[in-house]
């Protein structure tokens, strides 16, 4: 007998399917499990086409069907899928089911299947809009919050606050549904009713759950209670807030409860999200936000993929639409929708945004919502990222509407589309992050001056005459440059307010772009490459250094914007090369050291741009640096021709692979040779190899050397033959001379000559004992530095190098647990600081958490110090005493919120836990009694 499946009138709403296969199968699945219908499908057409257009689309939801007949009496009803349904009918509909039940909890998840199974076709048979179908969502958890509430039976008042696209009125198929809960009278029992919301919401059970409910939003996170009463949150709002959780508030809406209470809380918490004055750390801790997302996709590999955190996704447009509220809606309130797609309608009207560019993104954002919507629906999952596999890519093309053409696929189709949109939403976002601040910032328009400065200096503009000036030379006149530079303004000016130190951006920018040559150049790669303008001008307001390398080679401006580039660490051999070409041609002494000096102010723009923009860690930085120092002393030496077996050891912060922006290299010369001719000529080699690397010349220094770690000092020979340095550690040497001997490491010459240096002083490091008195002599000679060494200006209670708890704690404590225990335990052999924690750890000498604690004091002070040589160009060696530079050192370092006291208190919080090891490990103090 024929199927009623194989009608054609059937057959064909199954092949106009985004998928015929899945279609039919499920479609016989259904009529298994109901027989009746199959006969049913035979005359009711609206019925068949939304359950080939819920089966297709939804695995989740076909599950569903196929175990909840009255899931199938939904989709009955094409009339009443015709109506969008507000949270109050929801409510009662939500009601009835609980009426049906004694299962409060398990008819509340009925009921939401039920009722997201009615939207979803709405959805699909293209009944509801994008927009109406974010409202209908939002109803849903809304009255499902209600509900829970009302089951909850709260002993004292309190309100459900919807945050984020609840908020919003603008929900996914599974978003989390964020909330606050507010509460007056007693606390524990507001907090018991909260908890039970978010159980009756949340909680899995085999039929699924309601809603991912999450109150994370709420004062101090997690951390905080659950539930606050309004002066809690008004006396947290006031004192503690950071500018991201008044952001939150403008989504901020009752869904549950007691609305009168949810009400008052809107009014009191207004006038945080709309200020009189916006602090100008709202802006950057805006744009910090978005940054670190972008920056997380980007290592993640999903910046063309991801919908929601992606370039040109769906964040684009609602960070864009949201930093124009904060900016301009605390003095027009026509602009303060909580639903992104009506705020920017608001936008458009009230001229924020040209109409023609509010168009565009307002259809973009339908258009990435919808797919959001398709890709979530699949399985219920939370997932923004658009599938790599050609078989789900075909699919998902497919459920959008999709199908194969002539001239090209549906998959085709539908990648053009999502990358045109993606390319206009990126562009106007740009825009639209920007634009409003042009008129203000580049002095023209109606604005009077005085407004003008008042915006500049909102900005983090200090000198604000100097910015002014800085603007009109910029733009000024009608040349193709001047044109340009006007055009690119505001994203120019925007970026240099995002640097630690915005004048000095400015002031690094007009010294850059200076001569007519130059600016054109610049001006035209800028706006080419917007990314390329961005990071320039993060890296000219962050560094004296780095900004007047670029000012002499202006061609590495390129390089900021090569991510290719920037993320590789090179080699030293690969730096070695590079060193040798920049001196191969040359033949004069002067032209051979100034091309050395140009060749390593290159590669220290290209490792402070790798070490500011976040594409290398600290160690990285440190490696590079030396491996840079390595190669210079390479190149040099080689320049030199030694007629006899000569060799480069690197001693201290060189040796460990861990020199810092500010380091002196620290050295030993060894040849191998016989007689006063053998010395005479090693002497002369080392003579002119320190001339070579440190004198001054119009291009600078290559690096300040120091080979004052020699046998004797500054009294003793520079070079030493191997026999008269085995002579001299076997006799004379000091316990300071070999623990110093710990960073000794081959850096240029004769590999085979230094390789046994290493192998001569190894055992005399590392010996079978390392005596009490040597250990005592250690422990003097760092209570002596503690004592004596920190100089005049400089805060010994936020020392980076000398402080208690900082880099010489953490060098002298691994330090001596290599001298007491390296002979036994080869890991511990290593010149690298952290390789010895390591090292330690492994050998259990020491403990993880302890050697966890010294790392972290290392890296920061570390980094924390090379930061702040970046930012002055001088080297110092403490945490700022000046207030300003201070809180521009922090913003270098990542604080945005309170930066210059977040920066004390973490220096404080880490050295204190390093200086508690050492005080145990080195200097073996025992913790006083608890």
């Amino acid at each position: 007998m024929e199927s009623v499946l194989d009608r054609p009138s059937i057959t064909e709403v199954i092949e106009r399917s985004a998928d015929p296969v899945t279609a039919r199968v499920s479609l016989i699945r259904l009529a298994e499990r109901y027989p009746e219908l199959e006969r049913e499908l035979a005359h009711e057409h609206s019925l068949l086409e939304a359950l080939v257009a819920v089966a297709v689309a939804s695995r989740s939801l076909l599950a569903g069907l196929l175990v909840d007949a009255e899931m199938l009496d939904v989709l009955r009803d094409r009339a009443a899928l015709g109506v969008e349904l507000d949270p109050a009918t929801l409510g009662r509909r939500a009601q009835a089911m609980l009426g049906r039940h004694a299962d409060g909890a398990a008819a509340l998840r009925r009921w939401k299947r039920r009722e997201l199974v009615r939207i979803a076709a709405r959805d699909l048979l293209g009944l509801a809009d994008l927009p109406a179908v974010g409202r209908e969502l939002a109803a849903l958890a809304e009255a499902a919050l209600d509900t829970a509430t009302a089951l909850a039976h709260p002993d004292t008042p309190v309100a459900v606050i919807g945050m984020g696209k609840l908020g919003g009125g603008e929900l996914n198929y599974a978003s989390d549904v964020d909330v606050l809960f507010v509460h007056e009278g007693d606390a524990d029992a507001a907090v018991a009713a909260a908890r039970e919301v978010l159980a009756l919401m949340a909680e899995p059970t085999a039929d699924g759950i309601v809603f991912r409910t999450d109150a994370d939003l709420r004062p101090e996170g997690r951390s905080g209670p659950l539930s606050r009463s309004l002066d809690s949150y008004i006396s947290y709002y006031e004192r503690w807030a950071q500018h991201w959780e008044f952001q939150a508030l403008i989504k901020a809406r009752v869904v549950g409860g007691d609305r009168e209470l949810g009400e008052r809380f809107l009014q009191q918490v207004q006038p945080f999200v709309w200020p009189e004055v916006l602090n100008p750390d709202a802006v950057r801790e805006i744009r910090a936000m978005k940054s670190r997302s972008e920056g997380e996709m980007r290592r993640r590999g999903l910046s063309e993929r991801e919908l929601k955190r992606g370039t040109g996704g769906i964040r684009d447009i609602e960070f864009a639409v949201q930093l124009l509220q904060l900016v301009h809606g605390r003095h027009d309130p026509t602009i303060r929708s909580r639903n992104t797609l009506d705020a920017l309608d608001q936008l458009g009207r009230a001229g924020y945004v040209e109409e023609v560019d509010a168009r565009r993104l307002d259809r973009a954002y339908r258009s990435l919502r919808t797919v959001e919507h398709r890709l979530q629906l699949l399985d219920e999952q939370q997932t923004h990222t658009l599938p790599s596999d050609p078989a789900s890519r075909n699919r998902l093309a497919r459920v959008l509407g999709y199908r194969d053409r002539p001239d090209a696929s549906a998959v085709e189709q539908f990648d053009s589309n999502q990358r045109a949109q993606q390319a206009a939403v990126r562009s106007i976002h740009e825009k639209l992050f920007f634009a409003p601040l042009l008129e203000a910032l580049a002095g023209s328009g109606p604005l009077s001056l005085a407004a003008a400065e008042d915006r500049l200096a909102a900005f983090g503009f200090t000198d604000v005459a100097q910015a002014q000036a800085g603007l009109r030379e910029l733009t000024s006149g009608m040349t193709r440059r001047s044109q340009l530079m006007h055009q690119l303004l505001p994203l120019l000016l925007e970026w240099c307010s995002a640097a630690p130190d915005p004048d000095l951006a400015l002031l690094q920018l007009r010294r850059l772009v200076e001569g007519p040559m130059r600016s054109a150049a610049m001006a035209t790669a800028f706006r080419d490459v917007p990314g390329t303008a961005e990071r320039t001008c993060r890296i000219l307001g962050s560094s004296r250094l780095i900004g007047d390398a670029l000012r002499r080679h202006p061609e590495l401006v390129d390089l900021l914007g090569d991510d290719a580039q920037l993320a590789v660490e090179k080699s030293g051999q690969q730096l070695v090369g590079e060193a040798l070409r920049t001196l191969t041609w040359r033949t004069d002494d002067e032209e051979r050291r100034e091309g050395l000096r140009r060749f390593k102010r290159r590669e220290i723009v290209r490792i402070g741009a790798r070490d500011l923009l976040g594409f290398a860690d600290v160690d990285s930085t440190g490696r590079e640096l030396a491996a840079l120092a390595d190669a210079s002393v390479e190149a040099a030496l080689r320049s030199l021709e030694p007629p006899l077996p000569f060799a480069v050891i690197g001693m201290g912060r060189l040796g460990g692979l861990d020199l810092s922006y500010a380091s002196d290299i620290d050295v030993l010369f060894v040849y191998e040779g016989e007689g006063p001719g053998d010395f005479a000529e090693a002497e002369r080699i080392a003579e002119t190899l320190m001339i070579e690397i440190g004198a001054t010349t119009a291009e600078g220094q290559t690096f300040r050397i120091d080979a004052d770690l020699r046998p004797e000092g500054k009294q003793g020979p520079l070079a030493r033959s191997l026999e008269s340095y085995r002579q001299y550690y076997e006799r004379w040497a000091l316990t300071w001379e070999f623990q110093a001997l710990l960073k000794a490491r081959p850096v240029a010459g004769d590999t085979n000559l230094a390789a046994r240096f290493c192998a001569l002083v190894e055992p005399l490091v590392y010996r079978d004992e390392f005596s009490d008195d040597a250990v005592r002599e250690v422990r003097r000679m760092k209570a002596r530095i503690e004592r004596e060494r920190i100089p005049p200006g400089e805060d010994p209670q936020f020392h980076l190098k000398l402080g208690r708890g900082s880099l010489s704690d953490v060098e002298f404590t691994a330090q001596l647990l290599q001298l007491r225990h390296g002979a036994r335990f080869p890991e511990l052999r290593t010149t690298s600081t952290a390789a010895a924690l390591h090292g330690a750890v492994h050998a259990a000498v020491l403990s993880g958490d302890d050697a966890l604690a010294l790392e972290q004091s290392h890296a920061f002070c570390s980094r924390a110090r090379n930061y702040r040589f970046l930012l002055t160009g001088s080297p110092n060696e403490s945490l700022p005493t000046s207030s300003a530079e201070a809180a521009r050192l922090a913003r270098m370092l990542g604080y945005v919120t309170r930066p210059q006291t977040a920066l004390r208190d973490d220096y404080r919080r880490i050295t204190r836990r390093a200086r508690r090891v050492t005080e145990r490990v080195f200097y073996g103090q025992e913790p006083e009694a608890s």
